[in-house]
């Protein structure tokens, strides 16, 4: 049976880094969830049916993490000793707070029907490009080891990913 890798990258046989191969990824779990699937140890002892258990939901999380990149970011900078959980005030840019502030009133701000599919899609499409550019710094400054500005980053994506879904859940509640 599989074992647990030393890391969720080693585990998919993917290299450690910010830039993630999809497709690779998708197939590399499929194939390994069909080798360890609990229901193929059924008929097993109860340390095999245990370990199939585990080992899937280790896949699962693993899987689960290196699809996300704000969860991947996370992993990375996990991977290298920094703790993403314990937030300092010089992790966060004030410029990076109002704007989240501002941003969220101009979605609070809007009609709730049809009319502000325009402005909503307007805000989506702002938000990704910024998200894709903070993915780009994020992974520039892992590449550097520049930790300290990495989780910055890391930080300002969370911001923009949260701020991204609560966008699409304003379009989903108008459509």
């Amino acid at each position: 049976m599989l074992s647990i890798a030393d890391n969720y990258f080693s585990q998919f046989e993917l290299p450690v880094g910010f830039e993630m191969d999809l497709d690779r990824l998708n197939t590399q779990f499929r194939e390994l969830q069909t080798i360890v699937h609990p229901d193929r140890f059924a008929a097993a002892g109860d340390d095999q049916r245990l370990r199939a258990i585990k080992l899937s939901s280790y896949l699962n999380e693993a899987y689960e993490t290196l699809k996300s990149p704000l969860r991947r970011a996370g992993y990375l900078l996990q991977l290298r000793g920094v703790d993403v959980e314990q937030v300092e005030q010089s992790d966060l840019d004030p410029e990076l707070l109002f704007e989240q502030i501002s941003l969220r009133e101009s979605l609070a701000e809007l009609p709730k029907d049809e009319s502000a599919l325009d402005r909503i899609d307007e805000l989506n499409r702002a938000t990704s490009v910024k998200l894709a550019r903070r993915q780009q710094e994020f992974a520039g400054s892992l590449a550097r080891s520049n930790l300290g500005q990495a989780k910055k980053l890391f930080h300002e994506l969370q911001f923009l990913t949260k701020l991204q879904a609560e966008i699409e859940k304003a379009e989903d509640a108008i459509i």
